[in-house]
């Protein structure tokens, strides 16, 4: 739908990182398996029956009206399986959607029914599936119970191996509370998120106060935690509601934020100690504002879980960004971004960070002494969300605004963190968060400009897509939505809707909004490698290709449109020409303009690199002749370089000649012929040592000769070579 976004200039934050977990991107699906099973959904049976009792139930009063305006979401989906609620039979019915790709027809009248053992006395108007997957929380405005979910055993995995109808154990929970406060209602309720202990639940009731309540004890509150004075409750008017209520002073709905170190200011903590591991609580009031309170289960420490706020939001506004909150969602990624919703269509994106020692953050509602360091809002950006189509004004009258506001809905989206829906009586909207990766690189940065955030700001604008729109005109009724999932399996990521009327959508969502797919283990970043020149010129055709993706960007669209029950309420044929003008100038404006802009860039860009391209083809034919004479030079250059090569070698010999003449006729030795001369002298010394031990050994042997026929007795010492000389002639 259409959204306008107000980016404001000031965010501080030091010291931060956004982590945004990362996500995989979209799972390969089967060819024709995601589109054979979302045509065949509204065909089956669960969908026939539900649709059939809708149409024989009696239309609703003014009581059922105000109840029936709740927002509602009866279904929820748990792997390849969808689970559909039955308030008549008190009842959920389990089909397995991976069966409907199978193309049998007989899989379109297969489910299981779980029955509730102890069914509840109050209608439900919502069903919540815990962290661990094998509770489902039964919620409405007068109690709440929790159904466990059978096991499953057998070949397809089924509950109780495939059983039609299978009863399932159901736990009240603070059933007397509920039975003895007959004023008091449920106004919000949640899983603790956490699913290493065991599964809590966490309620919101009228009386400002949440309480929080363990399935092995659900009739005793494990926490209580009291949002207003005591004295402000005191005060009551006739009817039972505080002026508290009237002014907005009381909570509406909260959300648990990611697992997260509690600041030592606040548990109460002085030197080294151990952090504490908390949730971040955010409670969102009907005026606007936020509290934010720390919860852990396993601690107990100091001030942990004491109330902070109101958390200041920066840039300040006079009416406190809306009056009529009715939602709040803290998407998962550090720092926490909460998404705060109005009836009247309003989101602001806030970004919590740490509060700064210069504002002020002395809190009215916290009732401490001390004044406590607690975060703050800065509002990113604001939406609003087109609820009713805004058409064109007949001829002579001026432009109506929709006056029309509905409590909204916000959906967490299990494919994309960076992506949220929006469910209400006039439709779907789907909102994805572009600016989040950017956001990250500015608060990993050192920039210490903060004014920069408004740039970034104006050029990554949330992407808001209307699905589905329920409440064309003015004169239809609304149906509201009743039941919301979103398949991410390998069945493709898709939005199932169910209208009051169990109508059932079904429609693929875009992956623009996707996240890339976080890097390998194994790749490390080498600042040092030299990217190739092809790598830069195609890196360098990405800015053309997001110039055309901002021509082609979508301000609105034309949703699914849900047509009327009967004849009877269809709407007059001025209203259905508005209708079709508002289509047709969509179509115009958004679509058939904005492609022909696109189109007239794509020529200019063509012809440029035409022309580009002519002259490219004429350097290259201009490098070619001066590659072909710069060869031809180089082989002239290497002919004339043997021929000096030759000359010089016989230069050098010619020079060495003259040398060696030139040392021959010098009358005083070089030093070469002195060493020459003693080696000389060394070796005919040597020489003559030699003959004389050669002479010795012949003696040697002429004795020994003797010896050995008898002739001498007499046996030659070993004396030096003098001694020898004179007593070998004695000897003989």
């Amino acid at each position: 739908g259409g959204a306008r976004a107000i980016v404001f200039n000031r965010l501080s934050a030091r010291n931060f990182s956004l982590q945004v977990g990362a996500t995989m991107a979209a799972a390969a699906v089967a060819p024709g398996l995601g589109e054979h099973w979302r045509k065949e959904l509204p065909n089956h049976a669960v969908i026939c029956r539900l649709k059939e009792q809708a149409a024989k139930a009696e239309p609703p009063s003014g009581d059922q009206r105000a109840r029936l305006a709740l927002p509602r979401d009866l279904m929820f989906g748990l792997g390849g399986e969808l689970f559909l609620w039955d308030g008549e039979r008190s009842a959920f019915y389990a089909l397995s959607l991976r069966s409907l790709g199978g193309g049998e027809h007989d899989n379109l009248g297969r489910y299981q029914t779980l029955l509730c053992i102890n069914p509840p006395f109050f209608e439900v108007y919502q069903t919540l599936l815990s962290p661990t997957q094998q509770y489902v929380a039964l919620i409405g405005t007068k109690g709440l119970a929790i159904l466990e979910l059978p096991k499953r055993w057998g070949k397809n995995s089924e509950f109780e191996g495939g059983r039609a109808v299978i009863n399932c154990s159901t736990i009240p929970i603070a059933e007397r509370f509920f039975t003895s406060s007959t004023s008091l209602t449920l106004k919000h309720a949640a899983w603790y998120p956490s699913e290493m202990l065991e599964p809590h639940i966490v309620l919101l009731t009228s009386d400002n106060t949440i309480r929080i309540y363990s399935l092995n004890s659900p009739q005793t509150a494990v926490k209580v935690i009291t949002l207003s004075n005591a004295d402000e409750e005191t005060l009551r008017l006739n009817k039972g509601r505080t002026y508290t209520a009237l002014i907005g002073e009381t909570a509406v709905a909260f959300d648990f934020g990611p697992l997260a170190a509690v600041p030592k200011n606040i548990t109460g903590q002085r030197g080294k100690a151990e952090e504490v591991l908390a949730y971040p609580l955010y409670i969102l009031y009907e005026n606007g504002e936020t509290f934010l309170t720390y919860l852990s289960l396993l601690h107990s420490t100091g001030s942990l879980g004491k109330l902070l706020g109101p958390l200041p939001m920066h840039p300040a506004a006079e009416d406190n960004y809306g009056y009529d909150a009715c939602a709040v969602l803290c998407l998962p990624c550090i720092p926490n971004i909460l998404v705060i919703a109005t009836d009247s269509g309003m989101l602001y994106h806030c970004v919590v960070l740490e509060g700064e020692e210069d504002d002020e953050q002395m809190s009215v509602k916290s009732w401490d002494s001390k004044v406590d360091l607690i975060p703050s809002l800065y509002v990113f950006e604001c939406v609003e969300l087109e609820l009713m189509l805004k058409l064109a004004p007949r001829k002579g009258e001026e432009p109506l605004e929709p006056d029309f506001s509905c409590p909204i809905k916000l959906h967490r989206d299990p494919k994309c963190p960076s992506r949220y829906h929006c469910t209400h009586d006039a439709g779907v909207h789907s909102v994805g968060l572009t600016w989040i990766h950017k956001l990250h690189k500015f608060l990993d940065s050192d920039e210490e400009d903060k004014d920069s955030l408004q740039e970034l700001g104006a050029e990554q604008k949330c992407f808001v897509e209307h699905i589905l729109c329920t409440m064309p005109l003015s004169c239809r009724q609304p149906a509201s939505i009743q039941g919301f999932w979103i398949v991410s399996d390998i069945l493709g990521p898709t939005m199932v809707c169910l209208t009051s009327t169990y109508e059932c959508i079904t429609k693929p969502l875009l992956s623009a909004v996707h996240p890339a797919s976080p890097p390998l283990l194994c790749t490390t970043e080498d600042s040092q490698v030299i990217a190739s020149p092809l790598r830069i010129l195609a890196e360098s055709q990405d800015p053309f290709e997001r110039h055309i993706r901002k021509i082609l960007s979508r301000s609105s669209a034309n949703p699914l449109l849900l047509k009327a029950a009967d004849k009877e309420s269809s709407p007059p044929p001025e209203e259905c020409l508005q209708l079709l003008s508002r289509a047709t100038q969509v179509f115009r404006e958004e679509y058939i303009l904005k492609q022909d802009l696109a189109l007239e860039e794509i020529h200019r860009r063509v012809k440029l690199l035409r022309e580009q391209k002519k002259k490219q083809l004429e350097d290259l034919g201009y490098c070619r002749e001066e590659r072909k004479s710069l060869r031809e030079m180089a082989e002239r250059l290497a002919e004339k370089y043997e021929e000096a090569k030759e000359k010089q070698e016989d230069i050098v010999n010619r020079m060495k000649k003259v040398l060696r003449s030139i040392h021959s006729q010098l009358p005083v030795l070089s030093d070469s012929e002195k060493d020459m001369k003693k080696e000389l002298q060394t070796i005919q010394e040597q020489l003559r040592h030699l003959g004389n031990a050669i002479k010795q050994v012949s003696v040697n042997s002429l004795e020994d000769e003797g010896c050995g026929q008898g002739r001498c007795g007499t046996q030659l010492m070993f004396y030096p070579e003098e001694i020898q000389l004179l007593w070998l002639p004695l000897a003989f």
